[in-house]
């Protein structure tokens, strides 16, 4: 199952973006700018910031989430976002015997197909078990045990499903989150790092409100991007990632 804890960030986060943007147009230090930040002027100054599309200043926060409950799969799909920094389980160094697994839901509602999910799953953790011995016989008559077992796991991964279980530590900046939102978010995204992105945006909704009004979709603020291939839920889009305020 998912699991998503946000372990750290910067902190008084929409306070240091309101702090960075206005020295682009100040004379005044650092600890000035800040001093005449207060709550109501922070949130008025970042709404004014988001209107004009000012992005640079979200660079200078940070956020570190810990992750569980993904398979590889999502991993190379999220890595694919440069912008971030990712130290993930070795399969390496980490001995992979009685794997976990993600299911997709497809295969979890229908009785037939998770069945030979399972199976398969079972039997390439055998399989896996199996090389890992015959690889560490090999190897334990030139080496240490310890150094065995590592050289035997591996190669031995290589059998590994896409679907394994991996956990990993990840941390973004504002900007790349922004824009990881506008593309994970998306009904055509894959539904796994879909609710991974969900699960992120609600996290830094809680601390940075007003920097994440406007995350999610590109449809929830503007035309659908997909053209031909959208989904045609851009109502059912805005009401899910759509942040109202007092007065709207």
């Amino acid at each position: 199952m998912l699991k998503v804890i946000l372990i750290s960030h910067t902190p008084n986060p929409e306070k240091v973006v309101a702090a960075a943007a206005k020295m682009c147009y100040s004379n005044s230090g650092a600890e000035n700018i800040l001093e005449k930040l207060d709550d109501e002027k922070t949130r008025k100054f970042l709404e004014h910031l988001t209107a004009l599309g000012h992005e640079s200043p979200l660079e200078h926060i940070t956020f570190t989430f810990a992750v569980e409950g993904v398979s590889r799969s999502l991993l190379a799909q999220l890595t694919r976002h440069r912008m971030a920094s990712y130290s993930v389980k070795s399969q390496r160094y980490v001995e992979e015997a009685n794997y976990e697994y993600i299911t997709p839901p497809e295969i979890l509602q229908n009785p037939d197909a998770k069945a030979l999910y399972d199976e398969t799953m079972a039997k390439i953790g055998e399989a896996y078990e199996q090389l890992t011995e015959v690889l560490y016989q090999k190897h334990v008559t030139t080496m240490d045990e310890k150094s065995a077992k590592k050289k035997a796991i591996e190669d031995a991964r290589f059998v590994l499903p896409n679907a394994c279980e991996t956990k990993l530590i990840m941390t973004f900046n504002a900007r790349s989150l922004l824009n990881f939102f506008s593309v994970r978010c998306c009904n055509r995204a894959q539904w796994e790092i879909q609710a991974l992105a969900d699960a992120l945006l609600w996290k830094v909704r809680e601390v940075a409100p007003v920097i994440f009004r406007y995350a999610g979709p590109k449809c929830v603020h503007g035309a659908c991007p997909e053209g031909s291939m959208s989904c045609g839920k851009r109502a059912e889009m805005q009401k899910k990632y759509l942040v109202k305020t007092e007065g709207e």
